[in-house]
């Protein structure tokens, strides 16, 4: 017999008791999804930023079946919870459900749901992706002189060129100390700073430059629960700031999200030096693992065990040509509309790069 498949769009806090609890058992019964982005908590800081932030909350058979957290745009289709920002997402469910996607969404009547990093561990999204990349992971699951042994044995002249730096950082004038839980103002605000100064310095989009983006990372940093919590730490060298990240952890694992630092103090490596010492705190408080995203770089692949597969692609529910007609007519309006200079002036020849940008905007 065919499932009977139901579908609805809720905010996170219009989530029934019954709800939350499910999605908490899924989480606790499903080591793949350890990642803080999987714990409702952020869902509940995305819908403080976004007013675009939906669940969708899934039944078969009137049991419920699992949750898919998205935003849903301005431009006739959804993304994934966080938009750009979300370095991985999913589904959450019970383990070893065979989830069809593609029905679930098509039940909540979204038409199209494009995703960059979906957790490619779960199979509902292998006929969709067309791109495949990696999470890196780094594991303290045995603590962290377990984790440096060996990493310093597989990588020598990394973990070399670590020790150099943290000999010049303790010989520093002044000192260092190292900030853990740093919830002074100006901590966030050097971050938020040094960030777009690095954005405008690489020619990258200012992710600071939206509203909501902000206001996100501040409502992580004022959620606390046993089970979530946001985090800003600084690294400070003669009592000024060196370095600082803002991120966030679940029970079981620390995610590395916005580091910054001030060039100045380059020769000391201190945004390394500070993920190291987020690394040895997360172990020393029973985190198993420190997720450092995607991304091709010298001090990631030096420093993690493993990766985690991410998908991308899209799913459609709808008409294809119409789907995608209406988004393009949207978006186009959208950016017409706007004060992006040349981007608004030729739309429709910018639409790929377009749609990146209207991420951002929520469109």
């Amino acid at each position: 017999m065919a499932n009977s498949i139901k579908a609805e769009l809720k905010k996170p806090s219009e989530l029934s008791s019954a709800e939350r609890q499910a999605w908490t058992a899924f989480t606790d019964a499903d080591p793949s999804l350890a990642s803080p982005y999987f714990r409702l908590e952020f869902a509940e800081c995305c819908e403080e930023a976004r007013s675009d932030t939906r669940v969708l909350v899934v039944r078969e058979n009137g049991q419920i079946a699992g949750f898919l957290p998205l935003q849903m745009g301005k431009v006739g289709y959804a993304r994934p919870l966080a938009g750009p920002l979300s370095d991985v997402h999913g589904v959450i469910s019970e383990p070893g459900r065979d989830v069809d996607l593609k029905a679930w969404l098509k039940a909540g009547s979204v038409p199209l749901f494009e995703f960059h990093s979906a957790l490619g561990l779960q199979s509902c999204w292998g006929g969709h992706s067309a791109v495949q990349d990696g999470s890196w992971i780094i594991d303290i699951s045995n603590g962290f002189d377990a984790f440096e042994q060996s990493r310093a044995e597989l990588e020598p002249k990394a973990f070399r060129n670590i020790r150099s730096r943290r000999r010049k950082l303790e010989e520093a004038d002044g000192g260092f100390e190292f900030r853990m839980d740093d919830d002074r103002p100006e901590a966030f605000a050097t971050m938020i700073e040094w960030k777009s100064q690095q954005y405008q310095r690489t020619g990258v989009f200012d992710v600071f430059s939206v509203g909501w983006t902000a206001d996100l990372l501040k409502a992580l940093l004022r959620k606390r629960t046993d089970r979530f919590r946001g985090i800003c730490s600084t690294l400070n060298v003669g009592g000024e700031i060196a370095a600082v990240h803002v991120g966030m952890g679940s029970e079981s694992r620390s995610h590395y999200w916005f580091p910054a630092y001030d060039p100045a103090f380059n020769k000391l490596s201190p945004g390394l030096l500070l993920l190291l010492e987020k690394v040895r705190v997360a172990a020393s408080e029973g985190r198993n693992s420190v997720e450092l995203g995607p991304g091709d770089y010298d001090f990631k692949r030096n420093l993690s065990s493993s990766q985690i597969p991410l998908a991308q692609g899209c799913i459609l529910t709808a008409s294809a040509p119409a789907t995608l007609r209406a988004a393009a007519r949207s978006l186009a309006d959208a950016f017409e509309k706007a004060p992006l200079g040349n981007v608004g002036r030729l739309p429709r020849r910018a639409l790929r790069k377009a749609d990146k940008l209207a991420s951002y905007y929520a469109w």
